[in-house]
């Protein structure tokens, strides 16, 4: 009878070990998660925030090029007699560049900007 007790306690201490242990890799579970989450926010905040000055600063520049542009078709055409033949030559500049930068720096800057990418969340 004594041994049948001691063998009751002991698959009791067993049992509650085993939930025990139970229990904590449950917690182990939920605080890992909880990890990796506030580590994909961090990474999420610090790409985005960085993001955001060089946002700022491209619209300001494309503002720049816009009025800059505007104000050289308008010159352009009042030197050359008619307006919209300044807004042509000024068109034709900027279609030329495009076919240059889409044919011939397209692949550097497409990398450039991966890169970037890349390095930020890996920071």
């Amino acid at each position: 009878m004594f041994i049948h007790f001691i063998k009751t306690e002991a698959m009791e201490d067993n049992a509650k070990l085993i939930e025990s242990l139970l229990e904590r890799a449950a917690e182990y579970g939920k605080t890992s998660y909880e990890l990796v989450k506030l580590k994909a926010l961090d990474k999420t905040s610090d790409v985005v925030s960085s993001f955001i000055p060089h946002y700022v600063v491209i619209v300001l520049i494309a503002s720049f090029m816009l009025f800059f542009s505007l104000g050289l078709a308008f010159w352009l055409g009042e030197i050359l007699g008619k307006t919209w033949y300044g807004f042509f030559v000024v068109a034709a500049f900027y279609g030329i560049i495009g076919i240059i930068i889409h044919f011939f720096m397209h692949k550097w800057i497409k990398k450039l900007v991966c890169n970037y990418f890349i390095k930020q969340v890996l920071k």
